[in-house]
């Protein structure tokens, strides 16, 4: 069963494109990396981009260099650091939970169900490659607490550097909540040997240094202006100013969110979290539940800046949580569970047999094809047999039997969805194709005021992108050597590059609109003689 459900991870990841913004961004600036050999500076659409450290682009440059130029050679790294997560999640396991190896599979298998984690898997950013290095740094210093083993604190080390490498000093938030929680008033029978400080700690730190600082220093060394650029903007003012990036979302967006993206786990561990008394909770499960997900889940809400994925960090310590707080039940107990998680299971499985059905009746702006069907329901079916016909009697090995079959059916049915909407989803391989279908593709092309990193990924070529009032088209210019950026975006409103929109303009290019030419723009349009609709673009050439 695990073999599958690590094959629903892989299988169809490439049927799709990548969709805006997040994860067309990371594609396209690993393609751009491979075609530049500048792996040192960061570009997106020709314009050097730092919004993030570079690792995620490196990863993802190796991927489509291995794996090939294409959308699954852009998925499958990230799929299989999740994966990786799964099996962290089991060796944490079996240290919090003493080598009770039962415990560890399940809360493995708790945690590779979570919807949030089955998100991660399919969308590539920093966030998933980010949970993996915090949770093998976390699994690092814990291992070499309880063992004392040198090569454990060289892993923590190491994956503390790859994660500020990675995502900055976001990324010591779990390693960090890990290393107090160890600590923080342990009782007379689970008191720790403190280790010694040794020289393996320097060098230990000096790993870190070297692995997660060296490109700071490096660009810091070519560019003062970065000290500022990064410790402020990227920093400061990711944390308190929601307008830097435009992610502003209330103080409770998390305290909603995380929960229902972690359905239906989140309701048993928050049901038996009430329901048993704090004084019979030991020290450890305390700590997890204090250090591991409250004050990380107080420290994501207070930032300005959200988005669901940030949050990654909280989930290890709420699948870890959710084992212990039903390991705890009697089997009646765990039956009810068993009956009412099952019984949701089913429910989101029906839901997904009648999506079609449903789509039309309400006039649905995603298309679903009847045959979208046929893999919940197959779902249903693998379900209702195994938990009829399996003799065990136990329930607990149901419980996480019925979660595999679920998550497995859940990614296979999710990748016709997304390949069969991906205009809908903010995704332009359609576009691409249309572009081919016409032989277009050699002529300029000019984006209309969007940005569309998923365009020149897919085309293998920059377009030129008329920013005509897209705040997120303003681009960060200030560390380019000199104006060679202004081919790759013309500001409307700057007369002085008017010219050279002119000059493109009697090339013969493609233009794509999305929605329409706002009144001011109208004049383009003598410059192209056609035009076909496709979903809410117009393609003019």
């Amino acid at each position: 069963m695990a073999v599958r459900t690590r094959g629903a991870f892989l299988v169809g990841i490439g049927s799709w494109g990548p969709l805006e913004s997040s994860e067309a961004r990371y594609a396209e600036i690993g393609r751009e990396m491979l075609v530049t050999g500048d792996w040192l500076h960061p570009r997106l659409l020709g314009i050097q981009h730092f919004h993030k450290p570079p690792f995620t682009y490196w990863l993802t440059a190796a991927s489509l260099t291995i794996f090939g130029p294409h959308a699954a050679g852009v998925r499958i790294l990230p799929v299989l650091a999740v994966l990786l997560q799964v099996l962290l999640m089991y060796k944490l396991g079996e240290l919090l939970f003493k080598g009770d190896r039962a415990r560890a599979l399940a809360a493995a298998i708790v945690y590779g169900s979570l919807p949030v984690v089955l998100i991660s898997a399919l969308n590539v950013t920093t966030d998933a490659y980010l949970a993996t290095l915090e949770s093998a740094a976390t699994y690092g210093i814990l291992r070499y607490y309880a063992g004392g083993q040198i090569r454990w604190l060289y892993l923590f080390w190491l994956g503390l550097g790859l994660a500020f490498l990675t995502k900055g000093p976001v990324g010591f938030i779990l390693p960090l909540m890990a290393i107090i929680s160890h600590y923080f008033k342990q009782n007379s029978e689970r008191k720790q040997a403190r280790r010694p400080f040794t020289v393996h700690h320097l060098l230990g730190f000096g790993l870190f240094v070297l692995v997660g600082l060296s490109w700071y220093l490096y660009l810091v060394a070519e560019n003062p202006a970065f000290i500022r650029y990064f410790l402020f903007e990227h920093t400061v003012e990711r944390f308190a100013n929601a307008n830097t990036f435009n992610r502003a979302k209330p103080w409770w967006f998390y305290l909603v969110l995380a929960p229902a993206t972690s359905l239906p786990w989140s309701v048993a561990l928050l049901a038996q979290v009430v329901r048993i008394r704090w004084a019979e909770v030991p020290q450890i499960w305390r700590n997890v539940l204090i250090f591991w997900v409250l004050i990380p889940l107080v420290f994501f809400s207070l930032s300005s800046s959200k988005l669901l994925l940030y949050v990654l960090p909280i989930f290890p310590g709420m699948a870890l949580l959710t084992v212990y707080y039903l390991g705890r039940c009697t089997e009646a107990q765990l039956f009810r569970w068993y009956v009412g998680i099952v019984a949701f299971f089913g429910v989101l499985l029906g839901v997904l047999c009648l999506a079609p059905v449903l789509a039309a009746a309400f006039n649905s702006p995603f298309t679903l094809r009847p045959f979208m069907a046929a893999v919940p329901a197959a779902g249903v079916v693998v379900l209702v047999i195994t938990l009829t016909l399996w003799e065990q009697v136990r329930v607990a090995p149901r419980l996480l039997a019925a979660t595999a079959i679920f998550t497995l059916t859940l990614l296979l049915a999710a990748k016709p969805i997304l390949h069969q909407n991906e205009l809908a989803a903010n995704g332009t391989r359609p576009l691409a194709d249309l572009l081919r279908q016409r032989k277009l593709t050699e002529r300029p092309l000019l984006v209309y005021n969007e940005l569309l990193p998923s365009l020149a990924f897919e085309l293998g070529k920059l377009p030129v992108s008329l920013n005509d009032g897209n705040h997120n088209l303003n681009r960060e210019t200030q560390f380019e050597t000199d104006k060679r950026w202004q081919q790759n975006l013309i500001y409307l409103a700057d007369s002085t590059q008017l010219p050279s929109l002119t000059w493109m303009l009697r090339q013969r290019p493609v233009l794509l609109v999305k929605g329409e030419l706002s009144p001011e723009r109208q004049w383009l349009r003598p410059y192209f003689k056609q035009h076909e609709k496709l979903g809410k673009w117009t393609v003019w050439y």
